[in-house]
């Protein structure tokens, strides 16, 4: 799992059969401190997750298996954020 921000949707109106229905967002994979890390994203989202959002992504064969048998999923919404909390080390 990891963490991203949603910075925007893509719209496909033709799609593989397995994936009608499904909204498509466009996801920045992000550190614990907001800093942008890697390439963009397309992840799935079933939970209605919103531009500017911080979101958990699941990838791989564990976000296809939301999914039905051969859906051509590799990404996954599986959470929004609401808050969280980093512990530093004291040494650091």
């Amino acid at each position: 799992m990891m963490l991203g921000k949603v910075i925007g949707s893509i719209w496909a109106t033709q799609k593989e059969e397995g994936m009608k229905n499904i909204k498509l967002l466009l996801v920045q994979p992000i550190s614990v401190e907001d800093e942008p890390l890697g390439q963009l994203m397309i992840a799935a989202d079933r939970i209605g997750a919103g531009k500017g959002e911080r979101v958990i992504i699941s990838r791989g064969s564990p976000a296809r298996m939301i999914f039905q048998k051969n859906t051509p999923i590799d990404a996954v919404v599986i959470g929004i954020v609401d808050s969280m909390e980093v512990i530093k080390d004291e040494d650091e």
